[in-house]
């Protein structure tokens, strides 16, 4: 990384015993990982890498040269043998016999699927013939910050000669594909000892004869970058001088609670957008200076990160010096408004008569100044992940215009890759959306029985999951355990008593921050109590109403805040009880708290539906288990007021019930999704009982 902050250089991580014994293919599993493992060699998706090697034909039974490049879609810090596609080097070598020239290069990637090799299902990427024609063995294609920068300077081929003389090349910018492909060809036969190449506006080529020799060029010279900038920057202004000064951390975020939400709003008319917050020391430094209107406006340069965040930021005006947030949230929608414009004006100076429609005219990345940055995405890994490309294009700005001036890609090339045939070729082959898909939930009781079978019902269908629960110890264990099922980006733990004001607006905040807003309520926090009136305490009674009743008021309210903000409506679902409706001997707090839920959610119900927020019910009774009520002292009252035992209580509930069948957390889970998904987009104020049959809690 430029950013001398990061720390120390490239360390050369190539182990020659985990190295020893492996078979070709292995070794470039090996070496991606490795490559991939540190961002400052290339980011998530970034880059690709290659190796030449000889195989048995599965026809024929004779060696033949087999090309293993990372296939489409990759990531090289995770990919295994099965991310990597395969092609006979004498059919690709074959092609150039099919070539009509540049104007026709794109129809040579209908060329690849015939080079397979042992009927690889793995796509092959636009990259392949940048790394078939390279004579050498293993070939490293990676976007280093450092690199980069050097790339996107105004004189890159100058700096290029003085930081590596004639070890590494230049050439000027090329849209990957076949001619490209050539031009590397015939730099290499025309300087058989140079190690590598930087592309003009792209990144860095580096190859050798085995892959422990071409992963060391590629992290040496990479080093050799860094070194270069550090000495060049020493005593220069980065990005023109701090001008502002950041808000503290905790007034950052605040803000970003009260803006993301906002921001969401306006931009997920369509469809459901996410959002990531960075405020990092890189960011801060970037949003702080003289030059960042300038420097934004220029766009990003290397095709990786412009296809991640749009060519260019959007940048929220504001002086953390008088921090007037609700000035800004005035301006927004005007903002907004006018970046679509830009970006429409973009679009229609560019398009060609056979471009593809245009997509989502809004901004992927927002820059404020004192404050940080926001991204937003159709998901929460693409947000993060656009985010982490802005930072690079950071890193590459502060590098370039320290040492030169920056230069960004022309609008042009930008718009013609952005709007590729082949680019939109691929955006059409991603699976459709899940239902939840961009939808963001907040469950109460999150760790407990029917809070962790819901997230997980949620989760599995695209929503993102805010985990809230009192108890730390089982929600880190829900944490954990939902994460590894689902992946990190879209899990996110907050501990929250429903009964404490203060621990509601901190959640429903922390939510905004952690995926930009909320759609969807799920009020599961409870206990149980069992008592005769003349036993029940004072103490008992203000519990249950303190936690089922003042509990689901509380974050009802704080959701009907943020969608209200949103203006994209929203969905509560209240988990009540069938006690709700039908009394219970010895329950008579527990019930009238159940009662005030299911009046609770009318009267939401009524409230919200003119801004499309939808309540509803969902009423079970005697889901033992996995419940951390009825592992308490619920089960055994329940069995005394019932005068048996514990062991017989399951069988007491399914047999009482019409359909003689046991309740489940996942029965519940998934009469929530229902009311959460679009299969209820028109219900609201209404009950589902979800309790095996019970006459008496019949709603009519």
């Amino acid at each position: 990384m430029l950013d001398k902050r990061s720390g120390s250089r490239l360390a050369n991580l190539w182990d020659d015993a985990k190295a020893e014994g492996m078979s070709g293919p292995e070794l470039l599993v090996y070496r991606s990982n490795t490559l991939g493992s540190d961002k400052r060699v290339t980011n998530y998706g970034g880059g690709n890498t290659s190796s030449k090697v000889w195989q048995k034909d599965p026809l024929t039974g004779e060696d033949v040269e087999v090309l293993w490049v990372k296939g489409s879609g990759g990531d090289s810090a995770s990919i295994k043998l099965d991310g990597f596609a395969t092609l006979y080097m004498d059919k690709l070598r074959a092609l150039k016999g099919l070539y009509r020239g540049v104007d026709h290069e794109d129809e040579m990637v209908g060329y690849l699927p015939h080079c397979t090799f042992n009927l690889n299902p793995r796509a092959a990427s636009i990259d392949t013939p940048l790394h078939a024609f390279v004579p050498k063995a293993c070939v490293d294609h990676m976007h280093p910050d450092a690199i980069i920068a050097i790339a996107a300077a105004k004189d890159s081929k100058a700096i290029t000669k003085e930081v590596f003389g004639e070890a590494i090349g230049w050439l000027p910018w090329k849209r990957p594909g076949f001619e490209l492909g050539l031009w590397l060809e015939k730099f290499c036969r025309e300087n058989p000892d140079a190690k590598g190449v930087v592309l003009e506006s792209h990144g860095l080529f580096t190859w050798g004869d085995t892959p422990k020799e071409c992963y060391e060029t590629t992290i040496s010279v990479i080093n050799q970058a860094i070194d270069w900038f550090e000495r060049k920057s020493q005593g220069k202004a980065i990005f023109g001088g701090e001008v502002v000064k950041s808000l503290d951390a905790p007034a950052r975020r605040a803000i970003a609670a009260k803006l993301m939400p906002r921001i969401r709003g306006l931009i997920s008319e369509k469809s459901h957008k996410l959002g990531h917050f960075d405020d990092q020391p890189a960011v801060l430094e970037f949003v702080n200076s003289k030059d960042l209107r300038p420097l934004a406006a220029l766009g990003t340069s290397c095709p990786d990160h412009f296809l991640r965040t749009k060519i260019r930021p959007l940048v929220i005006e504001f002086d953390p010096a008088k921090p007037d947030v609700d000035a800004v949230i005035a301006r927004l929608a005007d903002d907004i408004a006018a970046y679509r414009v830009g970006y429409q004006a973009y679009y229609d100076s560019c398009k060609h008569p056979d471009s593809p429609a245009i997509r989502d005219p809004n901004a992927v990345v927002y820059l404020m100044p004192g404050v940080g940055m926001f991204t937003f995405a159709g998901d929460k890994a693409t947000a993060r992940i656009s985010g982490e490309f802005y930072v690079n294009a950071i890193n590459v700005m502060r590098g370039a215009s320290t040492v030169s001036s920056y230069v960004g890609l022309p609008a042009q090339e930008a718009f013609d890759i952005e709007y590729w045939q082949l680019e939109e070729a691929k955006l059409q082959r991603l699976p459709k959306p899940k239902a939840l898909a961009g939808q963001i939930a907040l469950v109460t009781g999150g760790a407990g029985g029917i809070g962790r079978a819901t997230a997980s019902r949620l989760l599995r269908e695209g929503a993102c999951v805010v985990l809230a629960d009192i108890d730390e110890a089982a929600l880190a264990g829900a944490h954990e355990e939902l994460s590894r099922a689902y992946g990190k980006d879209f899990v996110r733990p907050v501990r929250i008593d429903v009964t404490s004001e203060d621990q509601v607006a901190t959640g429903f905040a922390e939510t905004a921050v952690q995926f930009g807003g909320i759609d969807i309520l799920v009020s599961n926090a409870g206990l149980a109590s069992s008592a005769p009136i003349e036993e029940t305490t004072l103490a008992l009674w203000n519990k249950n109403m303190d936690i089922l009743s003042t509990g689901y008021f509380l974050v009802s309210r704080e959701a009907f805040r943020l969608f209200r903000a949103q203006k994209i409506g929203g969905n509560v679902v209240f988990v009540a009880s069938k006690n709700g409706l039908a009394a219970s001997p010895n329950a008579a707090a527990y019930c009238t708290a159940k009662a005030a839920e299911i009046h609770l959610a009318r009267c939401l119900a009524l409230e919200g539906a003119e801004a499309q927020i939808r309540v509803n019910v969902v009423n079970p009774d005697a889901v033992l288990r996995g419940s951390k009520i009825w592992s308490g002292e619920w089960k055994e009252q329940r069995a005394a007021a019932y005068k048996m035992s514990t062991d017989d209580l399951e069988e007491h509930y399914r047999s009482r019930s019409m359909l003689k069948r046991s309740v489940f957390p996942e029965d519940i889970a998934e009469a929530i999704y229902f009311f959460a998904s679009d299969m209820s987009a028109k219900s609201t104020g209404n009950i589902v009982n979800v309790d095996a049959g019970n006459a008496q809690s019949f709603t009519r």
